[in-house]
């Protein structure tokens, strides 16, 4: 079952066609990763999805029923552009934003309590927000986020100012909460952390779906036959007839194969060419590559 929808959906704003008749599905409980080049239409599409815009033609689904203001309390979106209240101290701050996605004062002290203990940051309840430093108020902004425990997580960008000690705790916060079953979806630049992160992607360019499915997939789909082999000893040029060699340093070999060869195929020539072979892999695409073939396309 999938959690979002989008059925034919655009924007423009003026004569720029932001988002372009844009069709894709994000499973429930996924993790799921919006890619794209700058002013591709991920962010209006982000928007779109949280009704801070209206598509000009389209459908967006919410668990199979037309996305409605209803839906966005169950929604929680943390955009790349941070807003905090900086005169506000952080206790009111999170209380008021978590009493506007329908929590009581009660729960929603609650649910605080439990966040600063989380994060171990019980002296803040008093700060005022401008006393913060950038990675303080990062933290601040996810746990408003999520302090309203929505069954759909957006996160654009939520690492950015972060050094790394904090970067990790909010990444394990994020595998916990899709633990307990919410939907994730994350959009970031940096294509190492939607291939750590992210079970699926939708590529986007110029408003289009380019390219979507599950990570592993979408790898084999863009693999160029490529292996590395470790190896003892020598190798001879008959060792090596039946490949293309990238890159040859001692006891270091990578090679393309036929596109028709298999790779246990491959493993068993080496081996009975009397290869004492130390380690023998396939060398699959990174994201970054795939991005850059698929958006250059």
């Amino acid at each position: 079952m999938n959690i979002v929808e989008l059925k034919n959906v655009s924007r423009s704003f003026e004569d720029n066609k932001a988002v372009d008749d844009l069709s894709f599905s994000i499973p429930k409980g996924s993790l799921f990763g919006i890619l794209g080049p700058n002013g591709a239409g991920k962010t209006t599409t982000i928007r779109m999805m949280t009704r801070i815009s209206l598509p000009d033609s389209g459908t967006i689904f919410f668990n199979q029923t037309p996305l409605t203001a209803d839906h966005v309390r169950q929604i929680g979106y943390l955009p790349e552009e941070r807003g905090l209240y900086k005169k506000m101290k952080v206790g009111e701050q999170l209380v008021y934003l978590a009493c506007l996605r329908d929590m009581s004062v009660k729960d929603a002290k609650s649910k605080m309590y439990e966040w600063f203990e989380r994060f171990d940051i019980m002296d803040w309840e008093h700060k005022l927000v401008e006393e913060l430093s950038k990675g303080m108020q990062q933290k601040l902004q996810f746990i408003s986020t999520v302090i309203h425990e929505p069954s759909f997580l957006i996160l654009d960008e939520p690492f950015s100012g972060l050094d790394p000690v904090n970067a990790n705790r909010i990444r394990q916060e994020i595998f916990r909460l899709h633990s307990e079953g919410t939907t994730i979806l994350f959009s970031t630049h940096r294509m190492e952390q939607v291939e750590e992160i992210c079970h699926r992607i939708v590529l986007v360019n110029k408003g289009k779906n380019i390219l979507d499915g599950a990570v592993s997939d979408i790898k084999q789909q863009f693999k160029s036959n490529r292996y590395r082999l470790r190896y003892h000893g020598e190798l001879s040029d008959k060792d090596l007839d039946r490949v293309q060699v990238v890159d040859n340093n001692p006891s270091d070999l990578v090679f393309e194969a036929a596109s028709v060869a298999d790779s246990n195929q491959i493993l068993t020539h080496l081996v009975g060419c009397g290869i004492a072979v130390v380690n023998f892999e396939e060398i699959l695409p990174t994201l970054n590559d795939i991005f850059i073939q698929a958006v250059s396309e």
